[in-house]
C-alpha cells in the first residue's frame, strides 16, 4: 500500500488482460517497443515506465515513452537488465547501421531472376493462372499448346518455347505449339522418338540441359527452319501425366548463355506435368471427335457403297447370270423340241446347257463372294485371306498367316482392309510380288500388306490423310478406327508400299 493506493498484482503466465499482449506489463525497464515509422522492426528493448493513468501503476511521476526512443542493447545483460534485441521473421528489413537482412530463398519460394525469371510470387501465380485459363479455354490441343508455349516463354524470360506432342502412333513427336515467329512451323516438324534432343528426352523421359555449343552434342539435330544457330542455351523436359503417361516434350531456348539450375529444371518439369494432364485429355477428346467424324463419314460411305454394290450386283446378274440363264433356256427348249426326231441334236443341246449351268453357278458364287466370302464364316480369317491371296489376279501374293478366331466385326474389317490393299497393289503399284501377313498376340492382331512396286512419297501427305481415291485408302483407315485400331502407310518412291493395320484385343 502507498497512500491508500492499491497496486495491481503481477499477471500470471498466460493470463491476458488489458495489457495481456505485453508480457512485461507493469515492469519498469522492459517493454515491447515499436520501431519508428519506416523501420518496420518490432524489438524488445529497455524503456522508461508507462505514462501515469495509461499503462500501469508504476508510471507515476515518470517520463512516458516517446516515439523514436531507442535504447541500445549491450551483450551479456541478464534478467533485470536490458536484453538483446531480436527481430520477428516477418518483420525483417533494412535498418541504418545494421546488416541488410534479406530472406534467403527457401525450398518452396519462387526462383530468382538468375534462374528462370520468376522474381516474385505474383509472377509465378500469373503463370499458373494463365495456364489454368488456357486449359479451361477448350479441349483443342493446338490452341492449348500455343498458349502454353507463349505463357512459359514470357514467365521464364526465355526467348523461345516449343511444345512437341506425341502423336497417336506413339512413335513420332509433332511440333504442336511454338512462340512467334516459329508458330508457322506447327504441324510441319515431325521427329521420331530417339532422334534429336527432344526425341532423346521422349525416349528416355529424362530432362536435358545444354548450356552452349549444342552442335557438339551428339543428340542435337539441326532443323534449318527453326534456326537453332541463333540460340545458345536450351532446356528440354518430358511432359508426363499420371493418368496418361508420357505426352510430349517441352523445350525453352535463350539467345544468350544461361545455366539452367536443378531448380529451373524442376520448375519446368512441374509445369510440364500440369500441362500434360490437360493435353492427355485434349488428345483423348481429339481421338473421340475423330472417331465420331470417321463414323459419320463411314456411315455415309457405307450407304453409298451399298447403293454402288446393288448397282454392280444388278449389272452382274443382268449381264452375266441372266444372259446365261436365257441361253440355258434356249438350249433346253431346243433339246425338248428335237428330242423325238433328232436325238444327236438333243444331246448336243443338253451338253451346252450343262456347260452354261456350270458357268452360271460360278458367276453366282463370285457374286456371293463379292458380298461376303463364305469361307470367312466357315473357316475363319486366315483361310479367307489365303483364298484372297490365291485369287488375286495379275500378281503373285505370298502369305504367312496365323490361325486365330477373332470377333466377327474384327475379321470382317481386316478382310476388307486386305482386299482393298491388294486391289490397290494390282491397280496402282506396278508390282511383281506382294506379301500378306497376319500376326496374332495376346493383346493385338496385325495385318500387313507389302509390295515391291513403284511406291510414293508418304511424307508429302498431310498428317492423318492417307490419300487414296474415295472409298480406297480412306475406307481402310476408317475400318481400322471403327474397330479400335489404326492404319499406318509407309512408302518411298521406287521402294514399294507397306500397309499395316493394328487392332488391340480386349
Amino acid at each position: 500500500m502507498d497512500g491508500g493506493r492499491r497496486t495491481a498484482p503481477p499477471l500470471r503466465a498466460g493470463r491476458r488482460g488489458r495489457d495481456g499482449h505485453r508480457p512485461d506489463h507493469g515492469r519498469p525497464g522492459r517493454c515491447l517497443r515499436r520501431a519508428t515509422a519506416g523501420r518496420g522492426v518490432l524489438a524488445w528493448g529497455g524503456c522508461g515506465p508507462d505514462p501515469a493513468g495509461e499503462r500501469g501503476p508504476f508510471a507515476h511521476g515518470d517520463r512516458p515513452v516517446e516515439p523514436g526512443d531507442r535504447h541500445r542493447t549491450r551483450p551479456g545483460h541478464r534478467d533485470g537488465e536490458e536484453p538483446h534485441e531480436f527481430h520477428l521473421p516477418q518483420a525483417r528489413g533494412t535498418r541504418p547501421g545494421r546488416r541488410d537482412h534479406r530472406r534467403a530463398p527457401g525450398r518452396n519460394l519462387p526462383l530468382s531472376r538468375q534462374g528462370l525469371g520468376l522474381a516474385d510470387p505474383e509472377r509465378e501465380n500469373a503463370l499458373l493462372v494463365g495456364i489454368i485459363e488456357a486449359i479451361s479455354a477448350g479441349p483443342e490441343l493446338g490452341p492449348l499448346a500455343a498458349n502454353v508455349a507463349r505463357l512459359i516463354s514470357e514467365a521464364t524470360a526465355t526467348d523461345l518455347c516449343f511444345v512437341h506432342v506425341l502423336d497417336d502412333t506413339g512413335e513420332t513427336l509433332t511440333l504442336t505449339g511454338a512462340t512467334r515467329p516459329f508458330d508457322r512451323e506447327v504441324g510441319r516438324i515431325r521427329l521420331p522418338l530417339g532422334q534429336g534432343v527432344s526425341g532423346w528426352v521422349a525416349r528416355h523421359q529424362q530432362p536435358v540441359v545444354i548450356v552452349e555449343r549444342k552442335e557438339d552434342d551428339p543428340r542435337y539435330l539441326h532443323f534449318p527452319q527453326l534456326r537453332g544457330q541463333d540460340f545458345t542455351s536450351m532446356a528440354s523436359v518430358p511432359m508426363i501425366s499420371h493418368p496418361g503417361g508420357f505426352v510430349g516434350v517441352l523445350n525453352v531456348h535463350t539467345r544468350d548463355r544461361r545455366e539452367f539450375s536443378d531448380r529451373d529444371v524442376r520448375l519446368l518439369t512441374s509445369i510440364g506435368s500440369l500441362v500434360a494432364g490437360a493435353m492427355h485429355q485434349a488428345r483423348s477428346h481429339r481421338r473421340l471427335a475423330a472417331r465420331e467424324r470417321a463414323l459419320e463419314r463411314f456411315a455415309e460411305q457405307v450407304i453409298a457403297a451399298q447403293e454402288a454394290e446393288r448397282r454392280r450386283l444388278a449389272a452382274d446378274i443382268h449381264d452375266g447370270i441372266t444372259q446365261r440363264l436365257i441361253s440355258l433356256r434356249f438350249h433346253l427348249d431346243a433339246a425338248t423340241d428335237a428330242l423325238a426326231e433328232d436325238p444327236d441334236f438333243t444331246a448336243k443341246q443338253l451338253v451346252q446347257a450343262l456347260r452354261l449351268t456350270r458357268l452360271t453357278l460360278d458367276e453366282a458364287h463370285a457374286a456371293i463372294n463379292g458380298l461376303r466370302p463364305p469361307v470367312l464364316d466357315d473357316l475363319g480369317l486366315a483361310h479367307a485371306l489365303a483364298s484372297l491371296a490365291r485369287s488375286t489376279p495379275g500378281i503373285e501374293v505370298a502369305f504367312e498367316l496365323d490361325e486365330c478366331r477373332l470377333p466377327e466385326h474384327v475379321e470382317i474389317a481386316l478382310y476388307r482392309i486386305a482386299q482393298e490393299a491388294l486391289h490397290n497393289v494390282v491397280k496402282h503399284a506396278q508390282a511383281d510380288l506382294a506379301q500378306l501377313d497376319l500376326r496374332y498376340s495376346n493383346n493385338e492382331v496385325s495385318l500387313r500388306v507389302t509390295d515391291d512396286g513403284c511406291g510414293f512419297d508418304a511424307g508429302s501427305l498431310p498428317p492423318g490423310n492417307l490419300g487414296g481415291d474415295g472409298y480406297g485408302m480412306s475406307s481402310m483407315t476408317e475400318r481400322a478406327e471403327l474397330v479400335g485400331g489404326r492404319l499406318e502407310v509407309t512408302s518411298q518412291p521406287d521402294h514399294g508400299t507397306t500397309v499395316m493395320a493394328k487392332v488391340p484385343l480386349r
